[in-house]
């Protein structure tokens, strides 16, 4: 399971580039980190990827999930899973209700619970079961909206200055965790970040402007 960018272009709609000519192949367990200055468009790709893109935005070129073309595909059936800053938990859900939200539709009724429950289990916070999330510190929020993402049983993950809103030390140890999960899933990520902290060891690096630093 691959995501390829291929002669990718994306322009405002009055012909301004954001960027162009962007080549990649990112494999499974692999995470691609995206670095660059405000408004170079690191956000505006990964909406391209998610099927989210902007009306004042256009792009050229291919986008391919396991060699399937995307544009083809609805935003809701690309089976592309984003962890952003913010944890966008559902405030009147429990934690369970939470997961079992984002389960896939074939799993059906006291199954959609049982596996919420076994994935809280997993990740040692099946105590929160039945708790709300304003209750949770922001690592517990943190570390359930990754679960979340992963229940759904993405192909490709793309994070979104994922720890930017965490204190230092919490920040260290859900990275290391986030990786760690997103190794056992064993699909392809691409990150967007600020800090070189937070680039995994050993992994590719795009610095701006994109089309150098990877073709």
């Amino acid at each position: 399971m691959s995501l390829c960018l291929k002669n990718l272009t994306v322009s405002k709609c009055d012909g301004t580039m954001l960027f162009d000519e962007l080549n990649i192949a990112i494999h499974p367990g692999e995470v691609v980190s995206l670095m660059g200055p405000s408004g170079c468009g690191k956000s505006t790709l990964l909406d391209v990827i998610a099927g989210h893109l902007s009306a004042e935005f256009t792009y050229q070129g291919q986008v391919e999930l396991n060699e399937r073309a995307l544009h083809t595909i609805p935003a809701h059936e690309r089976r592309v899973g984003i962890l952003f800053q913010d944890d966008l938990l559902f405030p009147h859900l429990c934690v369970w209700q939470n997961l079992a939200f984002a389960l896939p539709n074939t799993i059906k009724g006291k199954h959609r619970k049982a596996q919420a429950i076994q994935a809280l289990q997993e990740i040692s916070l099946s105590q929160l079961a039945q708790a709300y999330p304003e209750q949770l510190s922001g690592g517990q929020r943190a570390r359930i909206s990754l679960t979340r993402m992963l229940l759904a049983q993405p192909e490709v993950a793309l994070l979104d200055e994922p720890f930017s809103k965490l204190d230092r030390q919490l920040r260290s140890q859900f990275r290391d965790w986030v990786f760690e999960q997103l190794q056992v899933a064993n699909i392809p990520a691409l990150m967007v970040t600020h800090d070189e902290q937070d680039i995994p060891n050993n992994s590719r690096v795009l610095n701006w402007p994109w089309e150098r630093g990877d073709a």
